[in-house]
């Protein structure tokens, strides 16, 4: 069986698959990929079921030995991945043979990169996942995030079919550093002023230094409770929730955030645009549009198509690439099938 090694583990390199649900009630949050549209793509593309598990890489990419020939697909933010220094493209499926090196290089735009393996990762579930909560420490491998010296087993590379197969380019994600975030208000929009409200959705606001899994905290005008108050009675807290505290500076709460909380959300950001602000790192802008209910089905709606579409779009291979080195150029050449 395949063996992964860790040589240098980056930033903040973890186990993810779409998540471990149905325990928020006993306080449990449900983890998984912070991009799980880029964890979807990249399982989609090296044959796997969807919710598989991947890496999920943030800011700096780790160093890898592959002791065995693997099939990799990486997405999400590009931190310039290179095998055995030589870049490769991302959002396609990728043959690596026994004793390559994957690398990065550095962010060339986004904060998360996954990487996913045929066959899947071999670690244990925990309930009913493999995501890494490294608060709680469960999941993943021993509940923390990947070290040095490491290693883990991953599929066989069964089906070589799949090499080559890319995601249309019209398909990709439209990742920004300063993208409009789309949001349904409320439930407690009615703790705000009237003016806070436009000013929610008219500002740009910063992300800070203190945004990571569980939560973005903004920077902006702060906003005004209304009479009502900045603190309500503890209730379940969903994905994409903009909570603001007394301080009147909102905080986007993701796949770490807790199970409750008592400040009031002003909105909730679709789950489709979750991904775009996963790719946000510090100083990146944001701004917040409001729609309705019915559009943020109807948009989740189309993303799924998508997504139940690709296996047969992507199975239709017209052509190969492959990188070369020629003295100091790097060259990329295609190879149509005929």
């Amino acid at each position: 069986m395949p063996v992964v090694e860790i040589i240098s583990p980056g930033m903040l390199t973890t186990i993810q698959d779409l998540g471990r649900f149905g325990y928020q009630a006993q306080g449990i949050n449900t983890s998984g990929a912070m991009d799980d549209f880029a964890l979807r793509v990249a399982n989609i593309l090296v044959g796997n079921p969807q919710g598989e598990a991947c890496l999920e890489i943030t800011l700096v990419g780790p160093t890898l030995v592959f002791h065995d020939d693997v099939i990799i697909a990486i997405t999400g933010g590009d931190l310039g991945p290179c095998i055995d220094g030589f870049s490769v493209p991302m959002w396609e499926s990728l043959y690596v043979k026994k004793g390559s090196t994957l690398s990065f290089s550095g962010i060339r735009w986004g904060a998360r990169a996954y990487i996913s393996f045929q066959g899947g990762i071999f670690v244990d579930k925990v309930m009913g996942s493999k995501s890494t909560d490294v608060r709680a420490k469960i999941g993943g491998l021993e509940g923390r995030a990947l070290k040095e010296g490491d290693r883990f087993f991953v599929g066989l590379p069964l089906d070589r079919s799949v090499v080559g197969r890319r995601i249309p380019s019209d398909l990709l994600p439209l990742y920004s550093n300063h993208p409009t975030l789309r949001v349904v208000m409320g439930p407690e929009d009615d703790h705000f002023t009237p003016s806070s409200i436009e000013l929610f959705l008219s500002q740009d606001w910063v992300v800070t230094e203190n945004a990571d899994r569980m939560g973005y905290r903004l920077e902006g005008e702060p906003l005004k409770h209304s009479d009502r108050g900045a603190e309500i009675i503890s209730d379940g807290i969903a994905l994409g929730s903009v909570q603001v505290p007394k301080d009147g500076k909102p905080i986007v709460l993701l796949k770490d955030r807790q199970a409750v909380g008592g400040y009031p959300k002003i909105a909730t950001v679709i789950s489709v645009d979750v991904p775009l602000i996963a790719q946000l790192k510090m100083n990146d802008r944001l701004n917040f549009k409001k729609v309705s209910l019915k559009e943020a089905v109807r948009e989740l709606r189309d993303r799924e198509r998508v997504l139940a579409s690709l296996p047969l779009l992507i199975g239709k291979k017209t052509s190969s690439r492959f990188r070369i080195r020629v003295g100091e150029k790097e060259l990329l050449v295609e190879i149509e099938e005929k």
